[in-house]
């Protein structure tokens, strides 16, 4: 149930990379004014997904896996509402992968952010999706999340933020929701977001991310180069940052355009007795 409550203090670790994130959606929004009504925020399982608790918006605590099919659903039922999912890597590229990837492909105008810490740090650290090889015994390659987001084509908002950097990752949250609020559709931001007792990569990441926009050749409104930056920059045992995937037109492209249009959406319909009397009656006898 959806659920308007007074914010209660943190309880991640300290020097956690959620505090990045969780300082800078605050930020985003406010700069965007985008008032505490009109925010739903969608947390996943895990230390992330206990992030609306932390926010005096509108929360859900979604199941398991399931954060953007919830997110999706709230968008349709009320589009005038600015949605926001946000979990850890293991709730998004585990349980959660197949909703993952259709998120992209159904293109609804909400806001997904992926905390990856490569670990499971809620229940002790072990490996996660995204971990190294040789964390805790891995044994398979890491899942890369820029990689099979730029594989979809689709006409979504892509980007990888590092905690260690909140300016940066506060404006790049800022663009995101200008996109969700301009009904062009999905925006995807993986922030790296060390778990300081279980996996701390401050220092390694801070050595190893690199701004795409720095390359040769960057231009995030052509698929396939960042597809390949992305790629060769991994190769090279370093970590692509930085919008991956922008559109080159502006466009209501949001599934709640395409579903709902203008009309203000289930939440908001009127259900009252007398102006659908005509459509229930016409409902009810196809039933009988």
């Amino acid at each position: 149930m959806v659920q308007s409550a007074k914010p209660v203090p943190p309880i991640w670790c300290p020097g956690c990379g959620d505090f990045g994130v969780l300082a800078a959606v605050k930020k985003a929004a406010a700069n965007q004014k985008i008032s505490v009504h009109d925010l739903v925020l969608v947390g996943g399982i895990g230390c992330s997904g206990s992030i609306h608790n932390f926010l005096e918006v509108n929360g859900i605590h979604a199941l398991h896996g399931r954060l953007l099919a919830q997110a999706v659903g709230v968008k349709l039922a009320n589009p005038s509402l600015t949605v926001v999912a946000a979990g850890g890597d293991g709730d998004g590229y585990a349980i959660g992968m197949g909703h993952f990837i259709h998120a992209f492909k159904k293109n609804a105008s909400i806001l997904y952010i992926v905390m990856n810490n490569e670990t499971y740090g809620l229940t002790k650290g072990q490996a996660s999706p995204t971990s190294q090889l040789g964390f805790e015994g891995n044994v398979e390659p890491p899942f890369h999340a820029m990689l099979t987001a730029l594989s979809i084509p689709a006409p979504n908002f892509i980007a990888r933020t590092f905690s260690g950097d909140p300016k940066t990752m506060t404006a790049v949250l800022e663009e995101a929701l200008r996109f969700n609020r301009e009904g062009r559709g999905f925006a995807f931001v993986e922030d790296l977001s060390p778990c300081v007792t279980y996996n701390d990569t401050y220092k390694l990441w801070r050595e190893k991310v690199l701004d795409v926009s720095k390359l040769p050749g960057y231009d995030p409104t052509d698929r396939k180069t960042m597809f390949r930056l992305c790629l060769e920059t991994i190769e090279q045992g370093r970590i692509p940052i930085g919008v991956m995937h922008r559109p080159k037109e502006p466009g209501h492209d949001g599934l709640e355009a395409k579903l709902v249009g203008d009309r203000p959406g289930p939440a908001r319909a009127d259900i009252a007795l007398a102006p659908n009397l005509a459509s229930y009656q016409k409902l009810l006898s196809g039933l009988t």
